[in-house]
């Protein structure tokens, strides 16, 4: 048996249990490797990033800048705005996948940031963080690295706190990248 892609391509269920098996193993290593030092940083990143938050006061940083760090904010907004709508009126409503199930008896209870009540797939957060450091990597190279760093600790806090699977993740990510092209792609035509 195998189901079919938009295209019409035919996908193997053994492929699609296999990478659903892998996915859940990930998240189950993270959930119960013990990391102390971690939990708070990053229930506190997480939280941090609710709604773009984190990447919003970037953009008002780089805003108060005139110039090049000005457009790249604009730009990275775009995306984040791009990346945050399809995530959410789009991914999660077409493929509705369930939030990862928590046991009442989690060994580290401590590192949780309270369960949203929207789909998992894709990750949102990681959507639009993504979005931003892909879309103002090419306008201010200077601030490629920290941006890529900081939306990789955001994507792995969402399966930290219990949030996400790797795999919610790893879509989020391929979708902000693309809105960041997609901006990317129309300021370029604009300009």
């Amino acid at each position: 048996m195998a189901d079919r892609t938009p295209r019409g391509h035919r996908v193997p269920r053994g492929l699609l249990r296999d990478l659903a098996a892998l996915d859940q193993a990930l998240y189950e290593a993270v959930t119960v490797t013990s990391t102390p030092t971690l939990d708070s940083a990053l229930r506190r990143l997480s939280a941090a990033a609710d709604h773009s938050k984190l990447s919003f006061a970037v953009a008002a940083a780089m805003a108060a800048r005139p110039g090049r760090p000005r457009r790249a904010a604009l730009i990275g907004v775009a995306a984040i705005g791009v990346a945050s709508t399809t995530a959410n009126l789009l991914g999660k409503r077409l493929v509705r996948r369930p939030r990862p199930h928590r046991a009442e008896d989690s060994p580290f209870p401590g590192r949780h940031v309270p369960m949203p009540a929207s789909a998992s797939f894709p990750s949102g957060h990681t959507a639009s963080a993504v979005a931003f450091a892909a879309a103002v990597g090419p306008a201010l190279p200077a601030a490629t690295v920290p941006l890529w760093l900081l939306a990789c600790a955001v994507g792995y806090s969402r399966i930290h706190t219990g949030v996400h699977y790797p795999g919610d993740v790893i879509a989020g990510a391929v979708l902000g990248t693309g809105a960041a092209a997609t901006v990317l792609a129309a300021t370029r035509r604009h300009l």
